[in-house]
């Protein structure tokens, strides 16, 4: 069936929460010459969120001020971990046109829906709200992101008919992770004939490390090959995909994915093979077995987000580098809950269900992220 947005989008999109930074800054300048590339390859998707630091602006900035608005679709996502009220809902929408300059937003998402978010979008109306931004013209066309279960998104697609999109994490090391269960979302949408975006197809950068344990065997295979094009060609090779996101923090990967969907091509059945040769590799690194829990969080004096900073933790024990890492552990940290501000009271290790050595592994990801 026709997808339900009839839009004018290259499969790449732009995501702005990587951008390239000069002493923690947003290059804007280096933003500039990489949108213009963009575009001129015939890229026309931008997407930003509320809570991505400095994003919304450099959208203003590199794109909005400069190219005819008519000619980009720009996305953001309003936060529900932030908005108790719909007061609060309008303050966010209104603070992101203002950041972004513009008088209308094309995409605008529920910002990483799950069984909790979902329900506090149903108390202060939020599915209403955007609904009425779109009656007023102020949005194109409304959806949501996702992390959560097959089960969750099921209910809320069959809850709201309304939604025209969703976004979801689909790459190939978590399609048939039990934990993310990319597949089962994947079919989940397709059942309901709604278009996806896709996020994380490189799994924020960790399909991409030339030092991965498994880069040996995709380069042997097609020495011409970025590691990113694997995963890029497997999630935009899915059927009803609107378009691919990729985080992109400098013009050299902006310049590899870009030649990648210029001449996109499907994955054949030995290519398919490999990837599933490359997950059992990654599977095979030893990693911390945290389940995400959280049981240890709460009783955490530090308030460090324990699940989270080991997660991050275990992608550079695949990648053997901190790279596109150190991104997400400063948005995660950035208001306290550092690797390194964990006291050694060991009180996590003792509620831990499965006996991690918690404290240890905080040290080794301070050490690294700190």
């Amino acid at each position: 069936m026709p997808s339900k947005i009839q839009e004018n989008i290259w499969k790449l999109g732009f995501g702005y929460m990587r951008l390239p930074r000069k002493a923690g800054v947003i290059d804007i300048d280096q933003v500039c010459k990489m949108a213009d590339a963009f575009l001129e390859s015939g890229g026309t998707y931008f997407d930003a969120a509320y809570v991505y630091e400095g994003a919304e602006v450099a959208i203003r900035e590199s794109v909005v001020k400069r190219h005819p608005r008519g000619s980009v679709q720009i996305a953001t996502k309003l936060n529900l971990h932030m908005a108790n009220t719909a007061a609060q809902l309008e303050e966010q929408f209104k603070t992101s046109l203002e950041r972004l300059g513009t008088d209308h937003i094309d995409f605008y998402l529920l910002h990483g829906l799950n069984a909790m978010t979902s329900e506090k979008a149903e108390k202060i109306g939020a599915w209403d709200y955007l609904a009425g931004l779109k009656e007023k013209g102020l949005i194109r066309h409304m959806g949501f992101s996702f992390h959560s279960t097959p089960e969750d998104l099921d209910l809320i697609l069959g809850k709201h008919p309304e939604a025209e999109f969703a976004q979801l994490q689909i790459n190939y090391l978590d399609w048939n992770n039990p934990k993310v269960e990319s597949r089962r979302l994947y079919e989940t949408a397709r059942k309901f004939d709604i278009p996806v975006i896709i996020m994380e197809p490189v799994k924020g950068g960790m399909l991409a490390s030339a030092a991965s344990t498994f880069a040996g065997l995709l380069h042997g295979a097609d020495p011409g090959a970025s590691l990113a094009s694997w995963a890029l060609r497997f999630a935009a090779g899915l059927e009803g995909v609107l378009v691919t996101l990729s985080g992109m923090s400098s013009f050299e990967q902006l310049s590899e994915n870009v030649a990648t969907f210029k001449d996109l091509k499907p994955l054949s059945a030995e290519d398919r093979v490999l990837l599933d040769k490359a997950v059992a590799m990654i599977n095979g690194v030893p990693r911390i077995d945290c389940t995400g829990c959280r049981y240890c969080v709460n009783d955490c004096p530090s308030k460090i987000p324990i699940p989270t900073i080991i997660d991050i933790y275990n992608s550079y024990l695949i990648q053997n580098d901190t790279t596109n890492l150190d991104h997400g552990y400063k948005l995660w940290t950035k208001d306290g809950g550092k690797a390194g501000d964990c006291i050694a009271c060991h009180v996590c290790e003792g509620i831990c269900p499965q006996k991690l050595e918690i404290v240890d592994t905080l040290a080794k990801a301070s050490a690294l992220l700190d």
